[in-house]
């Protein structure tokens, strides 16, 4: 009898744990006849939308009721969604390069660079939570702020944001409407007039004395098309001639002169695809050094202005390499060097003056840690 007993308990606790397993699995009610991705509904008003799967993971932002979200996938308790309108990440202003002429795209320069959530609520240096990496040669979008050495970015495609499954409701897919197919009138087939055939052209036979003519005058022309300027010699109507004399079967000795022709030509071909070559980037040479000296007048005007000053900005805060640190940023925000006070300079000083536009006197030297400059 006990025997019996306890192969009758495995076999609940067997049962217990398929149907288990089989919940966890499908899900409950209607989302477990949804599949990844699709589309849900906010059910509360403040929700909160967490960097990962868990309350003791930072919020990013909130959501209210009636708010649509992509989901993508769940755990536990927690669905991964796509990041909503207004989320962003951080990354690294180290490793990110912009082009002046498209100031909102940055390109990244390192390879395995982190990509951060970001929460307006938790500064960069404390937003832990990894969405993923970027390689070199991959493209962000800049959000138009800087801060404590990081870019504001928009969320890159691999980027994730965590809810509670409490507070969403699955939508139901649209089922399209089914037309009935439109039933198309007989068709009446054309008359099919029977095709004419057409007259053969017969060529007349070219005598070797002719062919080997052609070649002596296509030759001048090659001749007459080097005496031209490079850029406005062309060889294509002389090579399709001597194709001719070279493919003709009664030139004999001539068909040979016209592929030796033709290959001097492929030469001289090369040696024009390479002069126009070389002229673009003579070109683009000089707009650089154009672009350079303007940027270099600008930058001694800067300097001009500077008088005894060795740099002149507004002086921030910056706590990354520990208390006593500043750092100088123009009037967009971004960083021009990093100061560091010498002992005669009074800390509690330097910090009334958190905001303002100072001039720094010292000593400009690198800034191993960010590669920068340091005063």
């Amino acid at each position: 009898m006990q025997s019996y007993m306890k192969l009758f308990t495995i076999i609940i606790l067997i049962s217990l744990v398929s149907i288990g397993f089989t919940q966890e699995t499908t899900g409950s009610g209607e989302a477990g006849t949804l599949s990844f991705p699709h589309m849900a509904e906010i059910t509360g008003n403040n929700v909160y939308v967490r960097s990962g799967p868990g309350t003791n993971f930072y919020d990013c932002s909130k959501l209210n009721k009636g708010a649509k979200v992509k989901v993508i996938g769940k755990q536990f308790s927690w669905a991964r969604i796509v990041p909503p309108l207004g989320s962003f990440s951080w990354i690294s202003i180290q490793y990110v390069s912009i082009d002046p002429a498209k100031p909102t795209i940055g390109t990244v320069t390192g390879d395995r660079v982190r990509v951060y959530a970001g929460s307006d609520h938790v500064k960069p240096l404390y937003s832990t939570t990894l969405q993923g990496k970027l390689d070199q040669g991959d493209k962000v979008t800049l959000l138009g702020e800087q801060m404590d050495d990081y870019y504001k970015i928009t969320p890159p495609s691999f980027a994730y944001l965590w809810v509670s499954i409490n507070f969403t409701k699955p939508l139901k897919a649209v089922t399209p409407t089914v037309r009935p197919p439109t039933v198309k009138p007989p068709s009446v087939k054309p008359t099919i007039k029977p095709r004419e055939t057409p007259k053969e052209v017969v060529s007349e036979p070219v005598s070797p004395e002719t062919l080997l003519e052609r070649y002596r005058a296509l030759q001048k022309q090659v001749q007459a098309e080097r005496a031209k300027p490079i850029d406005k010699q062309n060889y294509a109507d002389i090579k399709k001639e001597l194709i001719k004399i070279a493919r003709n079967k009664m030139a004999g000795k001539t068909a040979r002169y016209a592929e030796f022709v033709l290959k001097q030509i492929k030469d001289l071909e090369l040696v024009l695809a390479v002069g126009k070559e070389v002229r673009l980037q003579n070109e683009q040479l000089q707009k650089i050094r154009e672009t350079i000296d303007k940027a270099r007048t600008k930058r001694l005007v800067v300097f001009e202005n500077l008088g005894n000053f060795a740099v002149v900005g507004k002086l921030q805060t910056f706590t990354t390499y520990g208390p006593g640190h500043y750092r100088i940023i123009d009037d967009s925000g971004k960083t021009i060097c990093y100061a560091l006070p010498s002992g005669q300079v009074s800390r509690i000083k330097l910090n009334k003056l958190i905001g303002q536009k100072v001039g720094l006197v010292g000593t400009v030297e690198p800034h191993r840690q960010t590669k920068s400059a340091l005063v």
